[in-house]
């Protein structure tokens, strides 16, 4: 088996990444494909009260355990299967229950933070970085945090004002440098995501010959 074709696809909060994932996945066979979210890579905060895990800054770089994360994507190179954790957002700590990865010929990484890391960033092909309003962003998060994530209206506006924004504008948007595509998503973005996917089997059939 040839080495994976790995992407980064970052961006803010409630930007898209999610639903420019989803347009790269169709272009392929599902089985070739898989997604593995930096959300999942949160640290283990079993040893603390529910009160201070509300306290701690999740738009950190230190609130994610990249170290896991760029051993497992080493294994997953190399043809490895790995045990990925999986992350509770109402109990805001690592799940008991884990995925089980075998490695394919597309690994997707999913996250605000994904390029912050230089190991992580070193070992993508492709990096994206998804852009959309803020405004929009902040609408969407609302609306998916309270829908999905089991938080209050007054929670997710005092996450956002407090760390979301501030850490957007010293983490997560710098790492726009980074990116080889920058995919605006306050309108259709179907275009972009043509070449992304024209560019990908470019690259896997190379290494096919090879």
């Amino acid at each position: 088996m040839n080495a994976p074709i790995i992407i980064a696809v970052a961006g803010g909060s409630a930007s898209g990444k999610t639903t420019v994932v989803d347009k790269i996945i169709k272009g392929f066979d599902r089985n070739r494909v898989i997604v593995i979210k930096h959300d999942d890579y949160y640290k283990d905060q079993t040893e603390m009260t529910m009160e201070e895990r509300y306290k701690v800054n999740y738009d950190h770089p230190f609130s994610l355990d990249n170290d896991l994360m760029y051993k497992q994507i080493l294994k997953l190179i190399k043809g490895e299967t790995i045990t990925k954790p999986t992350y509770d957002f109402e109990a805001h700590n690592r799940s008991s229950k884990t995925d089980t990865i075998a490695p394919t010929d597309i690994i997707i990484l999913e996250g605000i933070l994904i390029m912050e890391d230089s190991r992580i960033r070193e070992l993508c092909d492709i990096k994206l970085f998804v852009e959309a309003d803020d405004d929009l962003r902040f609408i969407r998060r609302l609306t998916r945090d309270m829908a999905e994530r089991g938080r209050s209206l007054e929670g997710v506006v005092k996450q956002y004002l407090s760390t979301v924004k501030p850490m957007h504008y010293a983490f997560v948007k710098p790492t726009k440098r980074y990116s080889d595509v920058i995919i605006p998503n306050d309108k259709d973005h179907d275009v972009a995501v043509d070449l992304i996917i024209t560019k990908i089997k470019s690259i896997i059939s190379n290494r096919d010959v090879v």
